[in-house]
């Protein structure tokens, strides 16, 4: 039997590629960073079988282009906004992603930017590295201790609910707003007092972890109205998608004093941080590497070659995405 043609948009760990090229007819690119649109285009002409990642923007437009080969979208990645999933399904093409394998890290990551801003250890270590350290002062790196403040969780799906969990024994606070309330035990063993209004929570909190995932009623949901809500004390952390915060509002709270600082691992335009962020002093910025640990990056791997081993069996692929998910 004629193997499928599996058309690989990024480079993956050697383990993973290796493993696919046993089981699959694999065309892998070379590129380390996004390929053009225009090379996508060739791809979903050509392939039976895609592996794109976050940086692989598939519209309606790159999906009319797509051969009739094409039947499945494999996506490397949890998040799939990237992808037009109603245009694939209506074209009968499969997609399935790679859910649960990044939690841990990722819910790492975001305790380790929740300790980072209000502890200044941005300004500490620049201290260190630039040789103006004069020594310990009473005075010196003032930040707020954690231990105690009110955290709010914007999304409470599977990382929001590991962030709790590693929050608690931080002994924070821990409030949450979600689109559907958890179930009462789950509360309970996270001690999470769920906020039906957004800006209700908002006023209130020391510190927002954004875990939320991008869809229409999240787009641009922390808008300046909302940002303008939180305490001028308040620290902000985006480890989930760019497109949930106004970022230039974020960057005017930012610059006027309204917002104690802010860590950000994900970005409106990855692309193009901008200079008004690069310049503040109260923000940590991250280059979306909040699931980047080798152990991530293989079962991630792993997941995607269990979707298109399955799919091409005949079988339903056990991270198929369905209109319900949308």
């Amino acid at each position: 039997m004629k193997k499928p043609k599996v058309i690989i948009t990024r480079r993956l760990q050697d383990r993973v590629e290796k493993r696919m090229r046993e089981l699959f007819n694999v065309d892998l690119s070379d590129a380390e960073y996004p390929i053009s649109r225009q090379e996508l285009l060739s791809a979903v002409k050509e392939a039976d079988i895609l592996v794109p990642t976050i940086g692989d923007k598939i519209d309606a437009s790159i999906l009319s282009a797509a051969s009739s080969n094409l039947k499945l979208i494999a996506n490397y990645g949890a998040g799939y906004d990237h992808i037009d999933i109603k245009t694939a399904l209506q074209r009968g093409i499969t997609v399935t992603n790679t859910p649960s394998v990044l939690t841990t890290d990722t819910a790492d990551m975001t305790m380790a930017l929740i300790l980072a801003i209000p502890r200044k250890l941005r300004e500490g270590h620049e201290e260190m590295q630039s040789g103006s350290w004069k020594g310990w002062s009473p005075s010196a790196m003032i930040g707020m201790r954690i231990t105690g403040k009110k955290l709010g969780i914007l999304g409470m799906g599977r990382i929001g609910q590991a962030i709790a969990k590693r929050a608690k024994a931080f002994d924070l606070d821990i409030n949450y707003h979600n689109r559907r309330r958890l179930h009462q035990n789950i509360e309970e063993s996270l001690s999470a007092t769920y906020w039906e209004n957004l800006e209700e929570m908002l006023s209130t909190i020391d510190i927002l972890v954004v875990s939320a995932s991008l869809n229409p009623s999240s787009l641009y949901l922390l808008d300046a109205k909302c940002l303008g809500r939180m305490k001028q004390s308040a620290y902000l952390v985006n480890i989930s998608r760019g497109e949930i915060i106004d970022q230039k509002a974020l960057v005017r709270q930012l610059k006027e004093g309204r917002l104690g600082g802010a860590g950000l691992d994900v970005y409106d335009s990855e692309e193009i941080i901008g200079s008004d962020f690069k310049s503040l002093k109260n923000v940590f910025l991250l280059p979306h590497m909040g699931s980047s640990t080798l152990e991530g990056r293989i079962e991630m791997g792993e997941k995607v070659i269990i979707n298109i081993k399955t799919f091409i069996d005949g079988h339903r692929p056990p991270d198929q995405i369905v209109p319900s998910m949308l």
